[in-house]
C-alpha cells in the first residue's frame, strides 16, 4: 500500500476504488475531472519551465517556484512575450495603468501585437509609446481618447482598430476569464458594431452575440499584492484591471506594495492569486491626463 512520509494512504486520493488516475480514465465517471486536473498541472509546469528557459540567469526560474509569484526585474516579468501575441492591458485612461510593464514591452521591441485595453494612452505615455515604433498591429478599445498618433494611424489605415462599447469590452474580458466563449448583449444592435455578428431576438428584444476575449499576456496595475499573487485594487484602477487579470494565459501584476501572505484581509482581495503568474513592485509616475483647476 503506497504511503507518503506521514503514512497517509495515497490510494485514497487516487480515484474510485483506490485506482490510480491513469487506470480510471476509461472506467470512471470522474474521467473528465481527472483529465482537467492533470492538464492544469501540466500547463502550470509548462509556464514555469518556459520562464526558466527564457531567463538568462540560473536562479530566475526558481523565483516562480511554488506559490511565490514575485519577480525582481521587468525582464523577468515580461519573459516569453513574442511578436504577434495578444496583450490585455488594464487601466482607465492613465489611471491604474501598468506603466513599467508597458515601458518594458517598448524596450523589447516586440511587434505585430494585438492590444486590448479601454484606450491607448496618450502621446508619449502609457500604451501610446507602443504606437511610436508601430509595435501594435491591432487595437481593441472603446475610444480613441487624447491620443493624436492613435487617431492618425487609425485614419491612415496603418493601425487596425476594433472599437467596442465600453461595457461590452469589460464583459468580453470577464467572460474570457470565466471560460464563457460568447454572450448576448443588446448594446450595439442595429449599428456598425453588430455587422457580421450573429443576432437573436429574445423576449421581444434584439441582441448581438459578442465573443469573449483572452490574451497571451494580461498586464495589470494593483495597489497591493502578497507573494502569492492575491491582488487589491484601489479607486479608479478597479476599472478593467480585475477583469483583465483573469483573461490572460500569463497575468503580470505591477503593484505599489508587496506584503506577506496573511496581511491582506481575505474579504478585501479583488483578484485571487490563482489568476496571477508574476508580481513585480513598480515605481509609478501617476501622470494626470488633463489637469483641471479652478480659475482664480
Amino acid at each position: 500500500m503506497p504511503t507518503n512520509s506521514s503514512g497517509t494512504n495515497l490510494d485514497s486520493f487516487a480515484g474510485p476504488k483506490g485506482k490510480r488516475s491513469e487506470e480510471v480514465y476509461n472506467s470512471s465517471p470522474m474521467d473528465g475531472l481527472w483529465r482537467v486536473a492533470e492538464k492544469t498541472s501540466r500547463s502550470n509546469r509548462a509556464v514555469e519551465e518556459q520562464f526558466a528557459t527564457d531567463s538568462s540567469t540560473k536562479n530566475r526560474g526558481q523565483q516562480m517556484a511554488g506559490f511565490n509569484k514575485v519577480v525582481h526585474s521587468y525582464e523577468d516579468a515580461m519573459a516569453g512575450l513574442q511578436d504577434g501575441m495578444t496583450v490585455i492591458a488594464g487601466g482607465f485612461g492613465l489611471c491604474g495603468i501598468p506603466e513599467g510593464l508597458i515601458a518594458q514591452i517598448k524596450k523589447m521591441k516586440t511587434k505585430d501585437l494585438t492590444v486590448v485595453s479601454n484606450n491607448c494612452g496618450v502621446d508619449g505615455f502609457g500604451l501610446g509609446i507602443l504606437l511610436e515604433d508601430r509595435q501594435i498591429k491591432k487595437m481593441v478599445a472603446s475610444y480613441v481618447g487624447e491620443n493624436a498618433l492613435f487617431e492618425k494611424q487609425l485614419l491612415s489605415g496603418e493601425l487596425e482598430v476594433e472599437l467596442t462599447p465600453q461595457g461590452t469590452l469589460a464583459e468580453k474580458m470577464r467572460a474570457g476569464g470565466a471560460g464563457i466563449p460568447a454572450f448576448f448583449t443588446a448594446t450595439g444592435y442595429g449599428t456598425p458594431v453588430a455587422e457580421g455578428k450573429e443576432t437573436r431576438e429574445i423576449n421581444g428584444r434584439h441582441y448581438v452575440l459578442e465573443p469573449a476575449i483572452t490574451g497571451d499576456f494580461a498586464i495589470v496595475r494593483a495597489w497591493k499584492a502578497d507573494r502569492y499573487g492575491n491582488l487589491v485594487f484601489r479607486h479608479t484602477s478597479m476599472n478593467f484591471n480585475p477583469m483583465a487579470a483573469t483573461a490572460g494565459k500569463i497575468t503580470v501584476a505591477e503593484v505599489e506594495e508587496i506584503v506577506e501572505p496573511g496581511e491582506l484581509e481575505p474579504s478585501q482581495i479583488h483578484t485571487p492569486g490563482i489568476y496571477v503568474q508574476r508580481v513585480i513592485k513598480g515605481n509609478f509616475e501617476k501622470r494626470i491626463e488633463r489637469r483641471m483647476v479652478r480659475q482664480g
